[in-house]
């Protein structure tokens, strides 16, 4: 039983290739942008072109044109290998690797959009604690936050959240995967915005 793993919901695009629960190769590039030019080049230089039985991907949140790169690619391999996809928070991903080095309680810090951040609570064991939200940093550093903090902005929520915190500066990688439990992944291939849209409806 292979699975493949693909993440591209941040800056870092990556993807990982496992057998029987052990990693057989990855690839992980921080692009900033170009998931769309890179992402099945990445896999294409896994070992049978990353071919799996499993894929499991991004449901963000984070960019909203990464997210869904990374899902229309696993829907085609999906309908291509005739493999099953399943979804994961990103959030949930950054967790889990922080936890792989530091076995505590939580709170994931990342790039959000219009400047806010996204953030969301765990406990050991990756469980989430309520849904994600999208704040601005004055707001996220009054919000209060675990003596763990980890994700691409933790050093800063840290510095504005004063001592007794410790930031673990990380992007999330699609070889952190099997850390996580598995009810983290879903069918549902919706995406996770994290923020309400923008747009809104005339009269709403």
């Amino acid at each position: 039983m292979r699975s493949l793993a693909i993440e591209t919901a941040t800056e870092a695009c990556s993807v990982a290739l496992f057998e029987s629960g052990k990693l057989l190769d990855a690839r992980h590039e921080v692009l900033g942008r170009g998931h769309a030019e890179r992402l099945v080049p990445m896999i294409a230089e896994l070992p049978d072109k990353g071919r799996a039985d499993v894929i499991r991907v991004s449901l963000g949140p984070g960019s909203f044109t990464g997210v869904r790169i990374g899902l229309a690619v696993a829907r085609a391999l999906g309908i291509a290998w005739g493999a099953e996809v399943r979804g994961y928070p990103t959030l949930a991903l950054v967790a889990a690797l922080a936890q792989d080095r530091d076995p505590e309680g939580v709170t994931v810090c990342m790039t959000g959009g219009h400047g806010e951040w996204f953030l969301q609570d765990f406990d050991p064991g990756c469980v989430a604690l309520g849904e994600a939200v999208s704040l601005p940093p004055a707001q996220a550093a009054t919000r209060g936050a675990r003596a763990v903090i980890a994700g691409n902005r933790a050093s800063e929520l840290a510095a504005l959240s004063g001592d007794g915190h410790r930031a673990i500066d990380i992007l999330p990688d699609a070889k952190g995967t099997l850390l996580m439990p598995g009810d983290v992944f879903t069918e549902t291939l919706s995406p996770l915005y994290g923020r309400a849209p923008d747009a809104k409806l005339p009269g709403a």
